[in-house]
């Protein structure tokens, strides 16, 4: 089946790491962890092949250290890396390292991830591709006078944007004119320190906003198809907790049009790796606006297996190693809704994290469930890194059906030693708006934090 990859190095760790081994086990590929001194322990050391130290626990020294990775690969004699997500997932650089070395980058061409990964840059190119976007102020020092006047005329709130910014990071509401110049400059100090980019754009701010993508699959061969939608709308600060499949405000023709133009961008830019297309969808006027392209596999990527029955991860490997996509856009049959729940290790409330550890840990089963995790009793969460560390994913025959099934696995779950959120995700569960699809991706701060307070 594989031409030419023969053992893979994973260059991430947590929960990702364990789903990209299982995958490779399935297709005869070996895997290499790379891992932290605080992940000597982790599951994902535990089950690959062969495991190799990259550094002392904080991110730059190790998961973001890009020589120790490629050496670790070197010297372990892998063929290929797999970024995961988050860290070098969306690196351009490090990509362009890997192909000089001969080792295959599992994701997109460089120039993919270059073209896609600013969000200026993708905005224009979705325009080109006729897909609706929301008409941006760019700040690249313009005086002080021509910035407060454009963003007059798109009207207030407008929400400021850090271009290299990503999970929420690098963004900030803007609700009256006396609020954004300084603003402007904090976000570019900010920026600058996180992305190394401290360019900023400005746009409009929609009032009853969802957070829908389109899971993209395509191959090194021209071949571009859809794999249907996610609801993402349910967020803190930016960062998603909740997501769903189909998304229960879309009409038929809002979705075919929002796939449509998912695929006219991914034709333009020449997409050939999994990546999602993400739009912010105004119910109000019942229409959407690209946001940014996610040019990696993404957290919730179990929604859409589920959803479609197609596994991700192997196809992106096989899409990696030269081979032409196994589906045709036809062959793709919606079933089932599926719900994930992210499961964070923090305080729900006042979202600190809680690392730690793991007194005792109980997995739901049964039907319609999965759970993909890195942690076990015994284990000890280390606190430099996302807080993540199980998403429970539920799949039944409709919505009520899978939220009444969620429920019961959010139930079965036992974690013990460590703060957990789990709580949090029945109150978003049970709540009548979340039953009855009526929020926007506000519904956590006005729906469950301001009863909480």
């Amino acid at each position: 089946m594989l031409k030419n990859i023969r053992k893979v190095l994973i260059a991430n760790r947590g929960e990702i790491a364990v789903r990209v081994i299982r995958s490779c086990r399935e297709l005869g590929i070996e895997t290499v962890a790379v891992y932290s001194t605080a992940d000597e322990n982790s599951l994902h050391v535990k089950i690959a092949d062969e495991s190799v130290c990259i550094g002392p626990p904080k991110s730059k020294d190790s998961y973001l250290n890009i020589p120790s990775i490629l050496s670790a690969a070197h010297i372990t004699g892998a063929d290929a890396i797999h970024p995961g997500y988050g860290f070098l997932s969306e690196n351009s650089e490090f990509a362009s390292l890997c192909k000089k070395m001969n080792i295959t980058f599992i994701g997109p061409s460089v120039s993919c991830i270059e073209m896609m990964g600013s969000k200026i840059e993708s905005k224009i190119l979705a325009k080109r591709a006729g897909v609706p976007t929301l008409e941006p102020i760019y700040v690249k020092g313009e005086a002080d006078e021509k910035i407060l006047e454009e963003a007059a005329k798109l009207g207030y709130p407008v929400l400021i944007k850090a271009s290299a910014g990503g999970g929420g990071r690098g963004m900030q509401r803007i609700d009256q004119a006396s609020q954004l110049l300084g603003s402007i400059k904090k976000l570019q100090t900010e920026a600058e320190l996180a992305f190394g980019d401290s360019t900023l754009f400005i746009e409009k701010y929609i009032t009853k906003p969802r957070h829908i993508e389109v899971q993209i699959l395509a191959d090194k061969h021209g071949n571009q198809i859809h794999l249907g939608e996610r609801d993402c709308t349910i967020q803190r600060r930016y960062q998603k907790i909740v997501e769903e499949s189909p998304s229960p405000v879309l009409s038929e023709i809002v979705r075919e049009e929002m796939f449509k133009a998912s695929l006219s961008l991914a034709k333009l830019v020449n997409y050939d790796s999994v990546g999602t297309m993400e739009f912010l969808y105004d119910l109000d006027a019942q229409k959407f606006y690209f946001m940014e392209m996610n040019t990696r596999i993404q957290v919730e990527h179990p929604v859409t297996e589920h959803r479609v029955d197609v596994d991700l991860i192997t196809e992106q490997i096989l899409v990696a190693d030269g081979s032409p996509l196994r589906y045709k856009q036809e062959e793709i049959i919606f079933r089932n809704h599926v719900i994930e729940c992210r499961i964070n290790a923090e305080d729900p409330w006042t979202m600190t994290p809680s690392p730690g550890m793991v007194d005792h840990y109980h997995r739901p089963g049964g039907l319609g469930i999965r759970v993909d995790d890195y942690i076990y009793t015994g284990y000890v969460v280390p606190p430099f890194y996302d807080s993540l560390v199980s998403k429970i994913i539920v799949y039944a025959r409709n919505r009520d059906e899978c939220i009444r099934r969620m429920l019961r696995a959010l139930n079965d779950t036992t974690i013990i030693g460590i703060r957990t959120n789990l709580e949090l995700h029945k109150k978003i569960l049970e709540h009548e708006k979340f039953r009855n699809h009526d929020y926007t991706t506000d519904f956590l701060a006005k729906e469950i934090y301001s009863q909480k307070n």
